[in-house]
């Protein structure tokens, strides 16, 4: 398993960053209804703030709940399991989770950044460049691929010990 310093580093820094960044998009849509309805005057670039923080904090998010092994799609199939069965789950859960993280988070998403990069793209309204709201997807796509392989490395581990045990 990945070292524990390590695992409780990566899940704080994902979790006070997921949290900084949920407050800055309750600033941002807080200070848009505010402008639109008190002043009159709706705010252009909190809007486009918010979206994009709605991006990081749902996929930051989504690692953070692999690296806790609370995402549903492990949880649902292993709480009823238990000895080889759990371990065998575990590392057929956490399998398809790396090659699907592996494969469309970090790879195609790497290659979406550049896509966007290379083309140039701006938001409309802060003309931010937009591959730095795309970045997320393979930053987070690396987190869920570290979580889901010291898991199923993990479930390995259990499993050849209960592989002992049995016989």
């Amino acid at each position: 398993m990945l070292a524990n310093t390590i695992k409780k580093y990566i899940d704080r820094t994902l979790a006070t960053f997921s949290v900084l960044v949920m407050v800055l998009l309750l600033v941002c849509v807080v200070w848009q209804v505010f402008s639109r309805y008190v002043l009159n005057a709706p705010s252009t670039f909190t809007d486009e703030v918010a979206r994009f923080s709605m991006i990081w904090v749902g996929l930051l998010g989504a690692a953070y709940c692999v690296g806790a092994q609370k995402h549903l799609s492990i949880d649902l199939f292993t709480a009823a399991l238990s000895g080889r069965s759990r371990a065998l789950c575990t590392i057929y859960t956490n399998c398809i989770v790396f090659a699907f993280a592996a494969s469309a988070m970090v790879f195609g998403g790497a290659r979406l950044v550049h896509k966007i990069y290379v083309t140039g793209q701006v938001s409309p309204a802060m003309q931010l460049p937009m591959e730095y709201v795309y970045a997320v997807l393979p930053l987070s796509g690396l987190f869920i691929v570290v979580y889901s392989l010291n898991y199923a490395v993990s479930g390995l581990g259990d499993f050849m010990k209960n592989r002992k045990e049995a016989c």
